[in-house]
């Protein structure tokens, strides 16, 4: 009989939790064990769709985990896990993912990888010495199209990459008409007090929209040109949800060895105004991810549309991806690996120093090298 793996929640802070949970609950080799949430900075204010009581209420109800606890380090002593899965607020994931290593639990945590390059640092140093394994689950990762435009620009579609353009936009993760994965219901109209209360506009506990937006542009312009940044500006701004201290804009622009990238996020925006995905211009064409599939303009009227591949059977999404790992010890896909992403967190810890430094900050320096 094939291995089954104990998977078990920590942190119901991000709403990603609802979809994910439901890939790792839908595995055929998953028993879903047991769930606790972290304590959160401010007690929220109300259950509604996409806040932690209600993503709490969605797993013991709809994705078949019967154990709630309290305390996560009570579950973690009391209970066997393979696998936990954590969705809390960015500035807890090194907390969370050190508690894991200390009991030999893999983790895979939802990006961005933390609130810092300080915290990511100790997730990697904490899975280091303990041997034991972590993933940052993407969203973008299982676009085949976002997959499909890497493959055009590695064979040289459009030359050499030359810029990287990524804009995300919505009303907020909890903004009026908000959807997200894994469930059917949108989020209610909730008041500034209501929503000041959440971590998401927090910015003691990683909230943002820099954080939750510009980490995909850090992501994909490093897997795009396939080189580290050398610098990062950023600039993040409340606009216009002054019941929380968070930003609600943010832009940063990164300089690479032989491109720029030039990220924004939004939580303000009702339709963000952009293609489904980054454009990425090179020295002979720009590349756009459309409805279409990827497009690539040539200028003179010159288009051509490639149509994606589906992924890989069996390695579809991130529960299959992690178990596949975890049974062959095939590499995961790039944007999944644990180094990578402390290179990507790199990139947007330095973008975020930059807002108060107001000066370019360096992305490659020696304090977040690891031997």
């Amino acid at each position: 009989m094939s291995q089954k793996y104990r998977v078990g929640i920590i942190g119901f802070a991000h709403m990603h939790i609802n979809s994910v949970a439901a890939q790792f609950g839908d595995h055929p080799k998953v028993e879903m064990v047991a769930c606790a949430d972290t304590v959160p900075a401010k007690p929220e204010l109300r259950d509604a769709p996409y806040t932690r009581g209600w993503n709490v209420e969605n797993a013991l109800s709809n994705i078949g985990i019967s154990k709630f606890y309290e305390d996560y380090h009570e579950m973690l002593e009391t209970e066997t896990f393979d696998i936990i899965i954590c969705c809390s607020e960015n500035a807890t994931h090194a907390d969370v993912v050190e508690a894991c290593a200390e009991t030999g639990i893999n983790v895979c945590v939802e990006k961005p990888m933390a609130s810092s390059l300080s915290h990511a640092l100790r997730m990697v140093r904490a899975c280091q010495s303990a041997n034991t394994k972590l993933v940052i689950n993407w969203p973008a990762t299982w676009s085949p199209g976002i997959r499909k435009a890497k493959e055009l620009i590695d064979q040289g579609a459009i030359g050499q990459v030359i810029q990287v353009k990524w804009r995300g936009g919505h009303t907020g993760p909890l903004g009026p008409g908000a959807t997200h994965a894994g469930v059917q219901e949108s989020a209610d109209q909730m008041t500034g007090t209501e929503l000041g209360a959440t971590w998401w506009h927090q910015v003691e506990t990683g909230g943002g929209a820099m954080l939750d937006y510009c980490c995909y542009g850090s992501m994909l312009a490093r897997w795009y040109i396939g080189q580290q940044a050398l610098s990062a500006t950023g600039m993040r701004a409340n606009l216009n949800s002054q019941w929380g201290s968070a930003d609600d804009n943010a832009a940063m622009i990164v300089q690479f060895p032989s491109a720029l990238g030039l990220f924004e996020g939004s939580w303000t925006t009702l339709d963000h105004g952009v293609p489904t995905g980054p454009i990425v211009y090179g020295v002979t064409g720009t590349l756009i991810l459309d409805s279409e599939g990827v497009r690539i303009e040539r200028g003179q009227g010159k288009t051509s549309i490639h149509q994606h591949d589906p992924l890989p059977e069996g390695r579809q999404r991130i529960s299959e991806e992690f178990i596949h790992h975890l049974e062959t010890g095939d590499p995961l896909h790039q944007t999944l690996e644990m180094m990578f992403n402390l290179e990507i967190m790199a990139i947007l810890d330095a973008g975020v120093r930059s807002t108060s430094s107001e000066k370019f900050e360096r992305v490659n320096n020696s304090a977040w090298q690891i031997g």
